[in-house]
């Protein structure tokens, strides 16, 4: 996989899965354009990504909740590097919220994770045409896993679904090719950002390490290889799928225990 003169940006990549896939795209000699909030983060995945490959990506400090953020995003990489060939939707974020919490938790969550997506990919999508480009949404397996306590984040990620699906019908025709990454639990500090302890954090990865088939929690880096792959020419046939990576989570408990 090789995407060198590809020119990849990569939203919420200031740390978690948007930064092992920055390093990943990095390291097979892509042009970045690494986004994020948090301007000290990005400087270390930029260094990071400049180790790798030795090639500075440009960092954008942007909210992509926000519509002139989201046009800024698109115009200086397009300045900047001339095109566009691979979007990753990764930025998002996550709240603990039952179904008779504050609705303003949904609002929140679907500023970011799903309008937000929606507004950086309607602007993307005229210089991923020009390329033949491609874009990977990164969802979640709790688009159809269903966990009361996270109500709206388990919505927004099914809307994620629905527009990788139909972004895919629709640029088909354009060569352009959408797909979804959908993890599970992965070890970042998400829970942390949505208000866990330290404690709690440690406990929840804990518990779900030991409820799911195979035993164990995915990387960040796990994710960002399938990203990547999607990304790439090797999926050149691949458009408007969904690929979990769980460790099996969504398959449940066997009926049967050995």
């Amino acid at each position: 996989m090789d995407f060198e003169d590809k020119v990849v940006i990569v939203t919420g990549a200031s740390s978690g899965i948007g930064a092992a896939c920055a390093l990943s795209f990095a390291k097979l000699s892509a042009k970045l354009t690494i986004v994020g909030r948090n301007v000290e983060k990005l400087r270390e995945v930029h260094d990071q990504c400049e180790e790798a490959s030795g090639k500075k990506p440009l960092i954008v400090v942007a909210d992509i909740s926000k519509e002139e953020d989201n046009a800024r995003i698109i115009k200086e990489t397009v300045d900047f590097y001339g095109k566009i060939d691979v979007l990753v939707n990764n930025a998002g974020m996550l709240l603990m919220a039952k179904l008779m919490d504050d609705i303003s938790n949904y609002d929140r969550i679907s500023a970011t994770n799903v309008r937000g997506t929606y507004v950086l990919t309607q602007l993307a999508v005229p210089h991923l045409t020009e390329t033949k480009g491609n874009i990977v949404n990164v969802s979640s397996v709790v688009s159809t896993v269903p966990i009361p306590a996270m109500v709206p984040y388990c919505m927004a990620k099914a809307a994620l679904d629905m527009l990788t699906k139909c972004a895919a019908l629709e640029l088909a025709s354009q060569g352009v090719r959408v797909n979804s990454v959908n993890p599970g639990p992965v070890a970042t500090n998400i829970f942390k950002t949505a208000g866990a302890t330290e404690d709690q954090n440690k406990y929840i990865y804990e518990t779900m390490g030991a409820s799911v088939p195979l035993k164990k929690i995915a990387t960040s880096e796990d994710i960002a290889n399938t990203v990547v792959f999607l990304a790439s020419d090797r999926a050149s046939c691949i458009t408007g799928s969904f690929h979990i990576v769980d460790c099996g989570l969504h398959l449940g408990e066997p009926i049967v225990k050995n």
